[in-house]
């Protein structure tokens, strides 16, 4: 691993991406420290029990710290990941955004544009919502309708921000940019977690036969993980011989990587997300506060709509990113086809129903695991509080770390150099 570490900074283009993305992560880290002002943060997080877990919590886990901290970053990437929802379900349902995301290149980027739009808008609310929360618990500095304003602006700023660095990653660096801030705001909580798990258990708060068993069990989730991640079903192709003149072209064999798991770790994303709206407005709206007592972070009602998201936003996102007629239109294009089935439609409803199967094997183990935590922390009797990050946090640790892996990998062997999984 070491010698392929060391190959990946010795190609100029791949060191610039490696580079890139890490200034920009760092940009992001740093401004997760700048705090917005006018608030008292250190009161603000007290008031709203973000170190007790619940759903700012867990809001707080996505923005890595900054909204304990009330930093310019406190909203995170939140916004722009439910516009991209939202535009994603209306594609769907909307002939004409159906057809713009046909229309290649242009009409992707007005769907781009949309998101964009969508996520200030978005930002807006959600700043706005925060903001008020923050006035009702009596810290803001200056409450006054310029002060509000002056947070709303910072902090819709800083989502806008954030959503531009994460498409600069994408675009310019490795991985998946908005992927990457996630999974950098995790990874800086794990520090402070792990002390204050040691330090639990030095103190006799915590069974260390309980600590060591559920250790145990996270370490079976990250293999488990690891083995779906990347865990396919191989369709084999056969293509026929062609003669062009006084070449003969094709005749060879290969396959079709079904992935057991071909969404990747963005259901588990996009159904927190969901999941985190209506308790958010919760907590600004008397009317409908009552809905944490049902949904609230780790209750029977909250884990099965958790699980229920999960499953449908695997299926969505997997009919999204792989569409079976095209694949069977281009076999039959060139000459390619699965044997014993004819090319065409045949082939379309063979890979259908075969990535129907193994979907539904990806998404219940999915389920599973973002629900794991509160079942280990049951049998354990760990508090949910010590590993906040869960299976959530871990599904993301370790899909966002192989995935960029991969993009590493690829750019290794492309240039004929031993990679991280050879």
């Amino acid at each position: 691993m070491l010698a392929a570490l060391s190959n990946a900074f010795k190609i100029p283009d791949l060191r610039r991406k490696i580079f890139y993305t890490l200034a920009l992560l760092l940009v992001f880290r740093v401004g997760t420290h700048v705090p917005v002002p006018g608030v008292d943060a250190r009161a603000l997080a007290e008031g709203l029990n973000i170190e007790g877990g619940g759903i700012f919590g867990f809001l707080d886990m996505f923005a890595g710290g900054a909204l304990s901290r009330f930093s310019v970053f406190a909203m995170g990437v939140g916004p722009y990941i439910t516009a991209s929802i939202i535009l994603q379900l209306l594609t769907v349902v909307i002939p004409s955004l159906e057809a713009l995301a046909k229309e290649g290149p242009e009409g992707r980027r007005k769907l781009q544009n949309y998101t964009r739009y969508g996520t200030v808008v978005l930002g807006i609310v959600q700043s706005f919502g925060t903001t008020m929360l923050a006035r009702n618990y009596g810290v803001l500095k200056f409450p006054s309708f310029g002060g509000v304003a002056l947070i709303v602006t910072t902090l819709t700023a800083g989502t806008v921000f954030l959503m531009w660095l994460g498409e600069k990653i994408s675009e310019n660096g490795l991985g998946n940019g908005v992927s990457l801030i996630i999974f950098t705001g995790i990874v800086a909580r794990l520090p402070a977690s792990t002390y204050l798990t040691i330090r639990s258990v030095g103190e006799g708060g915590l069974n260390p036969l309980s600590f060591i068993v559920f250790m145990i069990l996270a370490v079976v989730v990250i293999g488990g993980v690891i083995l779906i991640q990347e865990g396919q079903r191989r369709i084999p192709v056969q293509y026929a011989k062609r003669v062009v003149g006084r070449r003969v072209y094709g005749g060879q064999s290969t396959y079709i990587p079904l992935r057991v798991n071909q969404a990747g770790v963005m259901p588990v994303i996009f159904a927190s997300s969901v999941l985190t709206f209506p308790l958010t407005l919760a907590q600004f709206i008397p009317a409908i506060s009552g809905i944490e007592r049902w949904l609230g972070v780790g209750t029977v009602g909250y884990n099965i709509l958790y699980v229920v998201l999960t499953i449908f936003f695997t299926y969505f996102y997997t009919a999204v990113t792989f569409d079976p007629k095209d694949i069977a239109d281009n076999m039959k294009k060139h000459g390619g086809f699965i044997p014993g089935l004819r090319p065409g439609k045949p082939t379309t409803q063979y890979l259908e129903k075969v990535l129907t199967r193994i979907t539904l094997v990806g998404a219940i183990f999915l389920a599973l695991i973002a629900v794991s935590p509160y079942l280990m922390a049951s049998i354990t009797r760990v508090p949910m509080n010590l590993f906040y990050f869960g299976g959530t946090g871990l599904l993301i640790l370790v899909g966002v770390a192989l995935d960029t892996m991969k993009q590493i990998e690829a750019h290794l062997v492309m240039r004929h150099y031993e990679g991280f999984m050879s």
